[in-house]
């Protein structure tokens, strides 16, 4: 059974920092790319970044450029985000995913997702 479990969430200050975790078990964690999204209520799930399965390479939604960065740890199925500088707008909540498609077929899983509320 594959499980992404996000932790790291909580109530920060304008300009303030997070780092979210997201570990990952039952799948294969070194061959998935891994993304960051978040929602806000009546609002569609957006994306905020992606890490290939290596790491080698990031990419970012482009209000979060500069501000955030992702990494991963694939000896401990872990993958963060770094948030700097934070912003109300910047409350969401925040999910992970994984996934990779072998062939036609595509393989994804989420978190259940993690609140982040920056408020002074």
């Amino acid at each position: 059974q594959v499980q992404l479990v996000e932790s790291g969430g909580g109530l920060v200050q304008p300009g303030g920092s997070l780092r979210l975790s997201c570990t990952a078990s039952g799948l294969r964690f070194s061959i998935y790319g891994m993304s960051w999204y978040r929602q806000t209520p009546g609002k569609e799930r957006e994306l905020v970044g992606a890490i290939t399965s290596t790491g080698g390479d990031t990419n970012y939604a482009a209000s979060m450029k500069g501000r955030f960065t992702i990494s991963r740890d694939n000896a401990k199925n872990t993958v963060y985000i770094q948030m700097n500088n934070l912003t109300p707008d910047d409350t969401a909540v925040y999910y992970c995913n994984a996934e990779r498609i072998q062939g036609t077929r595509r393989f994804a899983y989420w978190g259940q997702g993690t609140q982040v509320t920056v408020s002074s």
